[in-house]
C-alpha cells in the first residue's frame, strides 16, 4: 500500500477526480492544487495531480511539485490535453479519469518501482541580462529590483527567458502561456509584452524583442 497525495481544485474527493482510486487500498491525502499547499505537503510515495482543466496552472504546479517533493508524479488528464503533454511537466506517467482500477494499480506499481526520480532543477535562474526568476515564490528581479508582475506577465516572461534567442509567434505564446482552451485573440500577447517592457524599464525593455511579422524573442543581454 502506498501513500499518495491527490491535488485538485476541481473536486472535493478522490472519487470525483479518479473513481478507480477509491477502489484501491492506497492511503490518500487530499490537498488543493495550489502553490500554498506546497508548504503543507507531507512525505509521500507519489503525487497525483488533477490536470483535467486549467492546463497552464497545472503545468506550473507540476514543475513545482517536481522541485519540492522529488517523488513520482501521475497526471490525470482529459483526452484533449494529450497533445500538449511533454517533458516540461516532469510527470512519470498519466492516465484518463476513466481508467479502471487494474490499470491505475498497475501504473502506480510501475511508477513506484521505476528508476529514481531525477534531482530537482534549480529554484531560481539568472540570465546574463541580470534577470532572476524564482519559480517557487513567483517573483522576478532585474538588477536586484523586484518586478511587480501579474500571474500571466510572470508566466510569459518566464517562458520567453527559458528559450533565449528563439522566436515565438503570437499563436505559440498564446497556446503555451494561456493554454489551448483560451479563446482570446493574439492581441492579448501584444498587450502583455507592452506591459512587461514597461515594468522592465528603459534599460531592459529591449530584452523582449519584436520580430516583424512573426512574433517575439528574448535576448540574453540588454
Amino acid at each position: 500500500m502506498a501513500h499518495l497525495l491527490l491535488l485538485s481544485n476541481q473536486a472535493e474527493n478522490a472519487a470525483e477526480v479518479l473513481p478507480a482510486l477509491e477502489l484501491l487500498l492506497h492511503e490518500i491525502t487530499f490537498f488543493p492544487a495550489t502553490t500554498e499547499s506546497l508548504a503543507q505537503l507531507p512525505e509521500c510515495d507519489a503525487a497525483i495531480l488533477d490536470a483535467r482543466t486549467d492546463l497552464v496552472p497545472a503545468r506550473s504546479l507540476a514543475q513545482l511539485l517536481h522541485t519540492n517533493l522529488n517523488v513520482p508524479l501521475l497526471l490525470v488528464v482529459s483526452e484533449g490535453a494529450l497533445g500538449i503533454l511533454n517533458s516540461d511537466w516532469h510527470a512519470a506517467d498519466f492516465l484518463l479519469p476513466s481508467a479502471i482500477p487494474a490499470e491505475l494499480d498497475a501504473r502506480i506499481r510501475l511508477m513506484l518501482s521505476g528508476a529514481s526520480v531525477p534531482a530537482p532543477a534549480p529554484v531560481a535562474a539568472e540570465s546574463t541580462s541580470g534577470l532572476r526568476i524564482d519559480e517557487l515564490s513567483y517573483t522576478a528581479r532585474i538588477d536586484n529590483r523586484m518586478l511587480d508582475l501579474t500571474y500571466k506577465e510572470f508566466e510569459l516572461l518566464k517562458y520567453l527567458s527559458q528559450f533565449p534567442g528563439r522566436v515565438f509567434t503570437r499563436e505559440q505564446l498564446l497556446h503555451e502561456v494561456w493554454g489551448y482552451d483560451y479563446y482570446g485573440g493574439t492581441r492579448t500577447v501584444d498587450v502583455h509584452v507592452r506591459r512587461l517592457r514597461a515594468k522592465l524599464g528603459t534599460d531592459h525593455e529591449q530584452l523582449i524583442g519584436t520580430v516583424r511579422n512573426v512574433g517575439y524573442r528574448f535576448y540574453t543581454e540588454s
